[in-house]
């Protein structure tokens, strides 16, 4: 008997003893936890601006020289339209071997454009790292010369990009002597896709005074223009917009993502902080309706790209722009980043099935790309985003070991953003006069 109440002592001694222990450590596990997520979300979520710092400056200068180049000052001897009006050729494979084949295509439009939709998006970065009015003052003479001067300022459409070409030709009209009788392709819409980086660019800018009021209500007012032209439903000319839209491949993706873009821009008044819309919920509808059926596979991959001469390009390509318009579409209490459907389609699959082929591109599966593959995958902006969305710490660390600016155009045209410090980081309020 007089073993039991020592051993009733002793067990609630213990007790005591665990109970204290297992309360202080529940006390310290908050820390812990709070510790354990910074440090996760500081490794999922790089430091953009230092990371890009001498990249973005070192551009900067050298687009500090480059005086604007608007379509006005090239021209074109078969554009059917004005001088206002973007224009590029595309060749026509002929059935008849007799049929000779354009000596050269028109392309200075579509060059001039990509240019432009590099050098205002770094300056745009640089007067955000510096707040040198030098940089927001020069991206305000490109912007001006391209949307806002009336002797220069483009035309909000592209009706005629990708003109198809079977030889040389002249001019041609309709029979009334004023309807061009020629029209572009819907291929051509994503020859407007740098003006996407461009519209995000914007905001940034609008922290300086090289920008008025006025500049930025007519900055508006083109990219409306520009975004109606891309999603109206009733239109007299061609529907080329909306053949864009509805590929199921790299085209269908470049319009989501412009017309998130331009969307989000236009969404609040120029001078003050975006805001939502109608339109961005569209989108977010679409986007869960049918860009996923219609784009990824249950696998993750892009089934239509695979087909392509260039698959992994094309693959790549298409995983950036719908992660760019995972970022734009999502927002606090709406993301799109997690939807899925029930047989697994969504960008969690997509990014997983594509990160072991941006480690080592020697294990993708498919044919490998007819050009440029030994300069892919270079720095892709997907890898920046899914990080942060999906708190995965190695995205971020392949993205930051890649680089960021391949030699060949041909690869640098299919990275859709130059500048992910202009996606990751919020515009800051425009100063009130």
């Amino acid at each position: 008997m007089s073993h039991f109440p020592i051993r009733d002592s002793l067990h609630t001694r213990l007790n005591r003893r665990a109970f204290c222990c297992s309360a202080g450590a529940l006390l310290l596990r908050p820390s812990g936890v709070w510790a354990q997520a910074a440090a996760t979300a500081a490794s999922t979520r790089p430091d953009v601006a230092a990371i890009d710092h001498d990249r973005i400056l070192s551009a900067a200068a050298r687009y500090l020289e480059v005086q604007p180049t608007p379509l006005v000052s090239l021209p074109s001897p078969h554009n059917p339209a004005t001088p206002h009006d973007y224009y590029s050729e595309a060749a026509r494979a002929s059935l008849d071997p007799d049929q000779p084949a354009p000596e050269s295509l028109f392309l200075s439009h579509r060059d001039a454009l990509f240019q432009f939709g590099l050098i205002v998006p770094a300056l745009a970065a640089a007067y955000t790292l510096t707040s040198d009015d030098r940089y927001a003052a020069h991206a305000r003479k490109h912007l001006a010369a391209w949307f806002i001067d009336p002797e220069s300022r483009m035309n909000p459409a592209l009706n005629y990009a990708h003109v198809e070409i079977p030889g040389s030709v002249a001019p041609r009209r309709a029979p009334d002597g004023k309807t061009p009788a020629i029209t572009g392709r819907y291929e051509g819409v994503i020859e407007g896709l740098p003006l996407a980086e461009i519209a995000q660019a914007i905001p940034f800018l609008a922290a300086s005074s090289a920008l008025t009021d006025s500049d930025l209500t007519a900055l508006h007012d083109w990219f409306a223009a520009y975004l109606k032209w891309m999603t109206a439903e009733e239109y007299s000319g061609p529907r080329l917009p909306a053949l864009a839209r509805d590929a199921r491949d790299h085209h269908g993706a470049s319009w989501m993502m412009q017309v998130c873009s331009y969307a989000t821009f236009t969404a609040s008044d120029p001078t003050t902080p975006r805001s939502e819309n109608a339109t961005m919920t569209e989108l977010r509808h679409r986007f869960r309706a049918t860009t996923v059926r219609a784009q990824i596979s249950s696998g993750g991959t892009f089934p239509r790209e695979l087909t392509s001469e260039n698959a992994f390009r094309d693959s790549l390509f298409t995983l950036d722009m719908l992660a760019a318009v995972c970022q734009l579409l999502s927002i606090r209490f709406d993301s799109v980043w997690d939807f899925e459907l029930q047989d697994g389609p969504g960008m969690r699959a997509a990014i997983a099935f594509h990160y072991p082929f941006i480690l080592d591109r020697k294990l993708w599966p498919y044919r490998a790309d007819r050009q440029h593959f030994d300069e892919l995958p270079g720095r892709r902006p997907s890898l920046l985003f899914c990080a942060r969305a999906y708190q995965r710490p190695e995205y971020a660390e392949t993205w930051k070991k890649l680089p960021p600016d391949p030699p060949s155009a041909d690869v640098l045209r299919t990275i859709p953003l130059h500048q992910p410090l202009l996606w990751v980081r919020q515009p800051p309020r425009r100063a009130v006069s």
